[in-house]
């Protein structure tokens, strides 16, 4: 098979991404950093049907989007954060779906010499398998042991790596040798592009209910300032109605203005006693109902039994 210059090449990555870019209005911007080429194999196959991932040089991804900005200018968002090792992948299906994905495929790495840490490292206490010729390693790391029945204990719970901070030869020879591996490599999720918008993966996380909250509370905050300064605003409205019909309701009470809505307040103001006898003959008149019927079927039975021995009794 005779192997295509390095031109043809390009000029078809070019029409492939920006294809792409035509045919997927979601694509995320993802890290590739420590993913090794068979993890990559297995994300695809996962994705196979579902989204397109598509790796390549930064300067042709960048030249690529640069050439198509003219028929899709919303892409020059991107140009930006095309940095280190990123790639795209394209998807038609709903995007926290497909982020699901890439989480599931990211696995277990230990902690290599000179990697930046993704995290905190910490050691835990522990009653480990190796022997006393280990101890130079912890006391190294300052790390507080003890022999135990000839092998080394661990005896507190030990900070090892910052976040953000290289791990060291000896941090990583420590965890290999107690088969800590602390890191999980995969895509990782950097930037979400939708529909010519350019936005944070954790706006994915914000559901229905969040946005619900957040415009109420947006709403209160409107009709306290409306208030606070008089000036009505649709946020406020019903809130200055009903402000005004309870300034209404004290002036009807305190004179002798009336008007029907407020004839209820003013009965009950002359005379509380005649509510508080009707609130509780309510509840009375109900279980009255169901003991009249007993009372009633006890007294037929009574008599239905005097019927029966027409009023003798068996040894009289």
């Amino acid at each position: 098979m005779v192997k295509e210059d390095r031109s043809t090449w390009k000029s078809k990555y070019f029409l492939k991404i920006t294809s792409l870019f035509d045919e997927y209005p979601k694509t995320f911007i993802v890290n590739a950093d420590n993913v090794g080429s068979k993890q990559m194999q297995n994300i695809r196959q996962s994705l196979r049907g579902r989204a397109i991932i598509l790796m390549g040089k930064n300067t042709m991804m960048r030249k690529a989007i640069r050439g198509h900005l003219e028929n899709n200018p919303s892409l020059e968002k991107l140009l930006p954060i095309i940095k280190n090792n990123v790639g795209f992948v394209f998807t038609k299906e709903e995007l926290p779906e497909i982020r699901s994905v890439l989480l599931e495929n990211k696995v277990q790495a230990p902690a290599r010499a000179g990697a930046v840490a993704p995290l905190d490292v910490k050691v835990p206490a522990q009653q480990t398998t190796l022997g006393p010729e280990k101890t130079s390693f912890f006391q190294a790391l300052t790390i507080p042991t003890k022999i135990t029945k000839g092998t080394i204990e661990i005896l507190n719970e030990v900070s090892l790596i910052k976040e953000g901070e290289r791990v060291g030869q000896s941090e990583s020879t420590l965890l290999n040798m107690l088969h800590i591996s602390p890191f999980t490599y995969g895509l990782d999720i950097e930037y979400v592009y939708d529909s010519g918008s350019l936005f944070s993966p954790e706006i994915l996380d914000i559901t229905n209910d969040d946005i619900i909250t957040r415009f109420m509370s947006g709403v209160r905050n409107i009709a306290s300032i409306s208030l606070a300064v008089g000036y009505p605003t649709v946020a406020s409205a019903p809130h200055s109605i009903i402000n005004g019909f309870k300034n209404l309701l004290s002036i009807s009470v305190e004179t002798d203005y009336d008007f029907e809505e407020a004839a209820q307040t003013k009965e009950y103001l002359k005379d509380p006693s005649k509510f508080a006898v009707a609130a509780v003959a309510a509840p009375a008149a109900g279980g009255g109902g169901g003991a009249a019927p007993k009372a009633a079927a006890k007294k037929e039975e009574s008599e239905s039994e005097e019927d029966d021995d027409m009023g003798f009794g068996l040894f009289d």
